[in-house]
């Protein structure tokens, strides 16, 4: 079996465990999302979310005129209470908008998007190939019990530290709240490892780039795949099992 035959098949193998999680006699510990990363991504879509908003130049008008004749507070929406409770309000139903990419590391396998096993997977549908991951077709693209399970910590997270992020946005914004929360008040010295990792495009898996002697290789290997499902489908048959590759 040549090298792209096998990555096939263990991305169908990393695919199926992603959606489906892991039995109960398997160690859960080792693929449920950990506190740096549910931290990781919520302090990303917070930051994102509030910079798409930051340049309004709505001025609210906040209060009631009472007959002491005080009149109504006029507050810049970019620094009004109001913006962070928008920001705030559907935040972590964003986190099911993430796929699991098994091919990357760590907190890198939680992406928008959709991730190159699926591709892979939907490709060799596309070319005829039989593929069965235990699940029907249409679901392929709806939330894994990992990114289910982000949403959910997400939203525990957000309920246990909301003082703290309304803290950021009040009096420390010239800080990255990723830094400001998750550094500072949720996660220990020891367990913030994964809000420094970044996906440059390149790595594996185990942490290794690819040679340029694998890719090519790679693309040598999907070529041969390629010429197979032709002729398989020359031949009369349109389908075939994972174990043909």
């Amino acid at each position: 079996m040549g090298p792209v035959r096998l990555r096939v098949l263990l991305f169908i193998v990393a695919v199926y465990g992603a959606w489906a999680g892991t039995p109960k006699d398997a160690d859960d510990t080792e693929r449920m999302p950990s506190k740096c990363e549910v931290c990781k991504l919520l302090s990303t879509e917070l930051q994102e979310e509030l910079s798409r908003t930051g340049r309004s130049r709505e001025v609210l008008e906040l209060g009631q005129v009472l007959d002491t004749g005080k009149r109504k507070r006029h507050v810049p929406y970019s620094v009004s209470e109001t913006r962070l409770e928008e920001a705030l309000e559907n935040l972590c139903e964003q986190i099911l908008d993430y796929s699991v990419h098994a091919e990357r590391k760590g907190s890198l396998r939680y992406a928008k998007g959709q991730s190159q096993t699926m591709a892979t997977l939907k490709g060799l549908v596309q070319k005829g190939v039989k593929v069965d991951l235990g699940i029907p077709l249409e679901l392929w693209d709806e939330p894994s019990v990992e990114v289910t399970f982000l949403k959910k910590q997400c939203e525990t997270m957000l309920e246990e530290f909301e003082d703290v992020v309304g803290d950021w946005y009040f009096h420390h914004q010239e800080q990255p709240l990723q830094r400001f929360l998750c550094e500072g008040h949720v996660l220990p010295a020891a367990e913030t490892a994964c809000l420094q990792e970044t996906w440059t495009g390149k790595e594996t898996t185990d942490g290794q780039e690819k040679t340029e002697e694998e890719e090519e290789e790679e693309e040598e290997g999907e070529e041969e795949d390629e010429e197979k499902v032709k002729l398989t489908k020359k031949s009369g048959l349109t389908k075939h099992d994972p174990e043909d590759l």
